[in-house]
């Protein structure tokens, strides 16, 4: 499938009247002028366009529904890159079942992939539960039009902390709601959800050298700092972030010798339980707010974002 600015175009304003002169002409003029540009003015014209059809519905990345065949190539930084060479996580392994496959989000770096079906077989040998793996990346990475800021080079998975004894059909892994393991009212986790095995199966996946962070619920985090450990160094790669409440998100480091990735800066040196205090005052500030409106300070304009331009190589990756 070849995706053009035409194509673009054409998506995102597909319930526009063809028929429109207007329309047509502005068509034209822009798939021209993309074909006239060098690359890298090219990418930046594409963000140009992605930008100012912000909020409408199609999204040229979710058009893929295969990988671009070449040498595995994780592209860009967590937040704005692409992915070539990537491989499908089977949808049914030892120790795990892929969820809500009709998304078509169950693509990787080869290296996800094997870390995935190695930590599956880990928290199986431990005797957990079946691991339900959400979202990772899709066939070439890319923005998602919801749902996540990352994931679009390959190097995220989101882990649900449902707990699952028993494989599901293809059809039941459509329907099945996730679960939430925090009481945000009371900033505890939740004592009928929570489990010392939820603890381990996290420790388990921080303590692989392959993973970078892994983002849950801050309510999660101080529950794993309350907790006894022998050796607490993994729970420095446990951030407290918004939401993860009902999975966690786990991020890897870029591959080795892959020179188009671009790593995030390691997390601060110690377990990261001494900075749960601000998370705890801001959360109770926000339930305050909710039982009275009149509490709630305006919020200051927020400055408007440039857009975001993508590395060089996305436009083969997008355009083959």
């Amino acid at each position: 499938m070849t995706v053009t600015i035409q194509g673009i175009i054409n998506g995102r304003y597909r319930y526009e009247k063809e028929s429109s002169f207007m329309y047509r002409e502005l068509t034209k003029f822009i798939y021209r002028a993309f074909k006239s540009l060098h690359a890298e003015n090219k990418l930046h014209l594409l963000g140009f366009i992605l930008f100012i059809s912000h909020g409408a519905n199609a999204n040229p990345w979710e058009a893929f529904k295969s990988p671009l065949d070449k040498p595995a190539d994780a592209i860009g930084s967590y937040s704005n890159g692409c992915l070539a060479g990537a491989k499908p996580l089977p949808i049914d392994g030892e120790g795990y079942m892929v969820m809500r496959t009709s998304r078509n989000r169950y693509y990787g770096h080869p290296s996800l992939v094997d870390f995935v079906q190695d930590y599956a077989k880990l928290t199986h040998q431990a005797g957990l539960p079946y691991l339900l793996v959400g979202d990772m990346s899709m066939p070439r990475g890319g923005n998602f039009s919801s749902g996540h800021a990352s994931h679009q080079i390959g190097l995220d998975a989101d882990i649900w902390f449902k707990r699952q004894q028993k494989m599901l059909s293809i059809k039941q892994r459509e329907n099945i709601s996730a679960v939430s393991m925090v009481d945000l009212a009371n900033y505890r986790v939740h004592p009928k959800n929570w489990s010392d095995k939820h603890a381990q199966m996290v420790q388990l996946a921080a303590s692989d050298e392959r993973v970078a962070r892994i983002f849950v619920s801050p309510i999660i985090k101080q529950e794993l700092c309350a907790m006894e450990w022998s050796d607490d160094a993994w729970l420095g790669k446990v951030r407290p972030w918004w939401g993860h409440t009902y999975h966690m998100h786990v991020r890897l480091n870029c591959p080795e010798g892959d020179t188009s990735c671009v790593d995030q800066a390691p997390p601060p040196p110690g377990n990261g339980c001494n900075d749960m205090q601000w998370w705890k005052t801001t959360y109770a500030q926000i339930e305050r707010e909710k039982k009275d409106p009149s509490l709630k300070k305006p919020s200051p304009p927020k400055a408007k974002k440039k857009p975001k331009i993508k590395p060089s190589q996305c436009e083969l990756v997008l355009s083959s």
